[in-house]
């Protein structure tokens, strides 16, 4: 887990570049000292989320994994979600 306390959904398995795995979750939120991240794990290209969805979100920090924002009155609901969404989609696959 990060640092943190975080609630996760869903499960995968991390790979290190030293070889060990460990479970993980998929999809995390956790508080902190600016507000609130949401973590989307298992994205293979670590640009995809700032890219596409970083200008459309409204006030909040993106990227390769994680979105970071202070209030949900920051940021766009339906753009958080399609990102969420994508994240799942890519390890389905």
């Amino acid at each position: 887990m990060v640092s943190n306390p975080s609630i996760g959904y869903g499960a995968q398995t991390i790979r290190y570049a030293d070889g060990k795995t460990r479970e993980f979750y998929q999809i995390g939120i956790s508080a902190n000292t600016t507000g609130m991240s949401v973590y989307i794990m298992g994205i293979k290209d670590k640009k995809h989320l700032a890219e596409k969805y970083g200008k459309k979100i409204g006030q909040a920090s993106v990227t390769g994994y994680c979105v970071k924002f202070r209030t949900l009155g920051n940021i766009d609901i339906d753009t958080l979600v399609d990102a969420i969404r994508y994240g799942i989609e890519q390890t389905r696959a």
